[in-house]
């Protein structure tokens, strides 16, 4: 993605890294990479949702680069990572341990946070060697493990059989979002976020979904259709804690309830009222101070810094 699909100016504009490498996953796909911030501070990995990229988290980036060393990479197929065949929560697995590995000291700790489907992408890898040895805690962004289709409020009806036929031939659809236009930004609002989310939020989000591809946004969509993660959140045994927008028609508050339910370790549920699914761009500040929280009391910094 370049990053003239991006906001240019003010808190959403991506920050430029400090470098950027390339991290091979186990079937070979290539994940892009950024690296912000000193390299002897303290980490966080940020693992970003469906048809996002690393410039979704551009206010937790230029925050946190302060005194943190923030890694932030692109989801297969999205933003400037190629697309690869594979889909599925394996290779999202695959993916987060092919960046732990690529930017972590052997034993190094991170606080790992993940917005929807980097979210998931945490519960799929949380049995594997690599993320144990690497995740000191974890920040879980309205983000759900299993019935995303049919939890999902995306299409104002009663639950049911309809609401759930609607909700994912929507969002499975094949056709191309278009340009950025005060419709496509209205309708965008609607699904994803708060209504009281202020334009340059709305215009940071849109810019950021507009440029994913469309064969990439339906062949996760496919995945997202079928998750099943349930057993990902009862391994997820590092001090988690869990945000969750109020107006979240995506993921909604109940699935923040049963992670909180399930999770081994919680360390506490952040109800945001009035914010809907892009919590980090929407409540950039509270999901900010969510994750120094975690790395002021759990976080590491690399030995012989």
């Amino acid at each position: 993605m370049s990053r003239l699909t991006a906001v240019a100016s003010g808190p959403y504009a991506p920050p430029v890294p400090t470098r950027e490498l390339t991290a091979v996953s186990a079937d070979g796909a290539r994940l892009h990479v950024e690296v912000h911030g000193p390299d002897e501070a303290p980490a966080v990995i940020l693992a970003h949702g469906w048809t996002c990229s690393t410039a979704f988290w551009a206010a937790q980036i230029r925050d946190l680069a302060v005194d943190h060393r923030v890694v932030a990479y692109d989801q297969r197929g999205h933003g400037r990572s190629p697309h690869s065949a594979a889909c599925g929560t394996d290779a999202l697995a695959d993916d987060l341990e092919a960046v732990l590995k690529a930017t972590l000291a052997p034993g190094e700790k991170a606080v790992v946070a993940g917005h929807s489907m980097g979210g998931m992408t945490v519960m799929a890898a949380a049995e594997r060697p690599g993320f144990r040895e690497h995740a000191a805690a974890v920040l879980l962004c309205s983000t759900g493990s299993s019935r995303l289709v049919a939890e999902s409020t995306v299409v104002p009806l009663r639950a049911g059989r309809l609401r759930t036929w609607l909700t994912k031939h929507i969002l499975g659809s094949r056709a191309p979002l278009g340009p950025v236009t005060p419709l496509a930004r209205k309708i965008l609002q609607y699904g994803t976020m708060g209504p009281g989310s202020a334009p340059h939020m709305v215009e940071a989000c849109a810019r950021i979904v507009h440029a994913c591809p469309t064969k990439v946004r339906h062949a996760w969509s496919q995945v997202l259709d079928l998750l099943d993660l349930d057993h990902g959140v009862r391994e997820l045994r590092v001090p988690t804690a869990v945000v969750v927008g109020t107006a979240d028609r995506l993921t909604p508050p109940v699935h923040a309830a049963a992670l909180v339910a399930a999770l081994p370790n919680c360390v506490g549920l952040t109800e945001l009222p009035g914010i809907g699914h892009m919590t980090p761009i929407e409540a950039p500040e509270l999901v900010t101070a969510r994750i120094r929280e975690l790395v002021t009391t759990y976080a590491t910094i690399k030995e012989g810094a």
